[in-house]
């Protein structure tokens, strides 16, 4: 194998590729990237067994064409330290060496087969197929991503839950205290159908989407899915199992509703948030004439807070309790100047909906869980 490739261009492919990599690889090949150079096109693999991702790059020179394995770690450190200039990378198949030359001097890095690097996963016939928006994929896993769980008891929670149904596409993610729910309409959706993406993959996904223009083509069957890029595609493997039933949380009949600035409230919840107590992180929210009362206290240290805030409020006096972390979350992943918060009674989920001023084709409902006030 012998090319000639942009330092910058390969650093860049490398960076992104890599990050699929684990620091505690069961199989030492995965330790390394697969190169596979062939017509003029480079595909650089990075694998965790779980979550694969191949890149695809166009090189220039080519001499040898080649399948070599290429040490992850010594392969981006020494790339991080060139500025953009051609490099000419060779590997030698009897010894597996492979050298990167530049005009003032040269690398030698031990490689390694290709042949035993893991193969793709292939979709079963009974796979789903279909084009998905990228906006609507990026909106769906920023939206949804910092929900998700990290419960070895309960797998299925620790992913996002994309359910499809004709016209309509359902990003779901809850950790069983705050759950969040993004729906977007989607014509090119045409079947029911759904799975469960793992957090890891979803995180490489959003990443990935970011430079995409065109529409994704996502397949599917009960293990693996594949979502194909313009230059890269990504495969891992589902998490299997049944979501839980998120509609059956979501209270619907809340007659107490609250209109107020988010950033304002998010502000002030931090600052109150200081003298919460560590373990509970209670803020208290008392409600009532138009007004917002927040007060968090820790007995065991006599710290205390209190903050008040104008709103909008329709409904009864209500006092309840919430974390203060997951407020956080909540009000730092809505992206519109106000929220309305609907509330039932002090023991009941709070829903919290972003307040657009036009009609919007996608939805987002976020949902907390209370916590219980000592008096």
């Amino acid at each position: 194998m012998k090319f000639t490739i942009s330092s910058s261009a390969l650093l860049s492919v490398l960076s992104a590729t890599g990050k699929v990599v684990s620091s505690k690889n069961t199989l030492p090949i995965l330790d390394f990237f697969l190169f596979d150079l062939k017509n003029g096109q480079l595909k650089v693999t990075a694998s965790d067994l779980e979550t694969t991702l191949v890149s695809t790059i166009a090189v220039d020179n080519v001499e040898r064409e080649g399948i070599i394995a290429a040490p992850v770690k010594l392969m981006l450190d020494s790339l991080k330290e060139f500025s953009e200039q051609p490099l000419t990378i060779e590997a030698d198949e009897n010894t597996w060496e492979i050298s990167v030359n530049w005009k003032s001097g040269s690398i030698k890095i031990p490689g390694s087969s290709g042949l035993g690097y893991p193969a793709l996963p292939e979709l079963s016939d009974e796979k789903t197929e279909l084009d998905m928006d990228v906006d609507m994929m990026i909106c769906g896993i920023n939206k949804t991503i910092f929900a998700t769980a990290d419960d070895d008891l309960r797998p299925v929670m620790n992913g996002v839950f994309v359910n499809l149904v004709p016209g309509n596409v359902t990003f779901v993610a809850t950790d069983a205290h705050k759950l969040v729910k993004y729906s977007a309409e989607a014509a090119q959706v045409e079947a029911t159908s759904s799975f469960i993406l793992p957090k890891k993959p979803a995180a490489l996904l959003r990443g990935l989407l970011l430079k995409e223009d065109d529409a994704v083509k996502v397949g599917f069957d009960k293990k693996n899915v594949v979502f194909q890029l313009k230059n890269s595609t990504l495969v891992c493997r589902l998490i299997e199992g049944v979501y839980p039933n998120y509609n059956a949380v979501i209270p619907t009949a809340n007659p107490n509703k609250v209109i107020v600035d988010r950033i304002e409230l998010l502000n002030a919840i931090k600052r109150v948030a200081v003298c919460s107590n560590q373990a509970t992180n209670l803020v208290e929210l008392k409600i009532t004439n138009n007004m917002i009362e927040l007060a968090t206290k820790d007995l065991d240290f006599s710290y205390s807070a209190y903050e008040t805030l104008s709103c909008a409020y329709e409904g009864q006096p209500i006092t309840i309790g919430f974390k203060s972390t997951y407020m956080v979350d909540i009000f730092s992943n809505i992206d519109t100047p106000s929220v309305m918060i609907e509330l039932a009674d002090s023991t009941r989920a709070g829903v919290f909906k972003p307040i657009y001023d036009e009609p919007q084709s996608a939805e987002t409902l976020m949902l907390l869980m209370p916590m219980m006030i000592n008096a």
